[in-house]
């Protein structure tokens, strides 16, 4: 979208003693359009049984936009195909639906769920005159909201569902719940001590402060997702030597110049990098981890690991359904990195390292350009990222 990247992410927990989220969010650029849908739907209760009614309409959201189908016809679809509870006679989900389009026109549709938060200037706006707001029709006892604006540089867009807004209800501190009024005194505190925040590290505490609200056992499932637009921010990674000793150099140049976030994966790499530019590497025993070898630091260069081992590690945070960093390890940092960027260079050397080869090797050990393609094609289907990749 032109010279800004909208970074979407977001962050769940599911109800206290719930196997699986009654929740469910998702994501979905039309790149022929250069179109951003992203859903955030709720399913009545918690459980197996929200949990399907929730992907239900999210998927049938994601699909029906795929399909060129205009934002409040998707709404009005659902609406007719989503089943009421005959004992409360709601729905059976709650859902917003958000539209980006090319020009950064910006459409919400919203059935139940609490209202959106749109910051701007570092402060949540409400204004009617910047927001319009029509009701498209009542709907099982509940109004369709539609709203919409012109999404500006550094604005953000946060959604929610209602297990953010209520938690901590019946407590001393919260006795109606943590309200939307408490999310937006904690959202611009967090934006003023922070105001380069990313949408992940934004979805992520505020979750955590619902779930501080509850004792740390929710009491629904609760879901956050935020938008950002901003400039994009760049990250380079650099794994396995050339096929061709004699661009050597000219990958330790391409770390040299990147103008961004580094990432150097393989000894053998690091070694060349090392070499090239007359610089050491100096390996960090601080954070030691049984499965993920320890990553190393180089002036000029922000994160050297291991090679396969720890992009197999990568790989498998990537493709968990809500990643929640639990320990220092390389992979964790490597995808710290990753979902805080936005253009991702990789630049991956085809050398065969024979060690690899060997079928006796857990079949993890897969070949380096195997793995790499699993992790491009998840960051850019599952994160929206732009990505580049060169072999050489």
């Amino acid at each position: 979208m032109n010279n800004r990247f909208l970074e979407i992410n977001f962050n769940q927990e599911k109800k206290h003693n719930q196997f699986i989220a009654g929740d469910s969010f998702v994501s979905h650029k039309i790149a022929e359009e250069n179109r951003i849908i992203s859903v955030l739907s709720d399913g009545l209760g918690s459980g197996v049984k929200a949990s399907v009614l929730a992907t239900l309409t999210s998927s049938m959201a994601k699909n029906l936009a795929a399909q060129n189908v205009e934002v409040t016809k998707i709404a009005e679809i659902i609406m007719k195909t989503l089943p009421v509870c005959k004992v409360r006679k709601i729905s059976y989900s709650t859902f917003t639906i958000i539209d980006i389009e090319e020009n950064h026109e910006i459409s919400i549709i919203e059935y139940g769920n609490p209202r959106f938060l749109l910051v701007r200037a570092n402060e949540v706006i409400d204004n009617e005159e910047i927001i319009e707001h029509k009701v498209l029709g009542e709907y099982k006892n509940d109004n369709l909201n539609y709203y919409s604006f012109k999404l500006l540089k550094n604005d953000r867009v946060i959604y929610f569902s209602d297990g953010i807004t209520q938690s901590g209800m019946g407590t001393p501190n919260f006795p109606f719940g943590w309200t939307r009024d408490g999310v937006i005194n904690f959202v611009e505190k967090q934006i003023l001590d922070n105001p380069f925040i990313s949408a992940s590290d934004l979805s992520k505490n505020i979750v955590l402060r619902s779930k501080t609200n509850d004792n740390f056992k929710c009491k629904d499932d609760t879901t956050c997702g935020v938008i950002y637009s901003r400039s994009p921010r760049r990250a380079l990674i650099v794994t396995g030597p050339p096929y061709d000793i004699n661009k050597d150099r000219k990958m330790a140049a391409s770390v040299e110049n990147f103008d961004g976030k580094k990432i150097v994966c393989g000894g053998t790499t690091a070694k060349i990098i090392s070499r090239e530019l007359d610089r050491d590497v100096k390996v960090n025993i601080d954070h030691l981890d049984p499965k993920v070898p320890p990553f190393s630091a180089m002036e000029g260069v922000d994160l050297i690991t291991e090679g396969i081992i720890t992009i197999v590690n990568v790989r498998r945070l990537l493709q968990e359904e809500n990643i929640s960093h639990r320990q220092v390890n390389a992979a964790e940092k490597v995808v710290n990195i990753l979902l805080n960027s936005d253009i991702i260079e990789f630049i991956v050397g085809t050398k065969i390292n024979e060690v690899h080869q060997d079928p006796n090797i857990p079949g993890d050990l897969a070949i380096r350009k195997t793995i790499i393609r699993d992790i491009i094609k998840i960051l850019e289907d599952k994160y929206l990222k732009k990505v580049n990749v060169k072999f050489i």
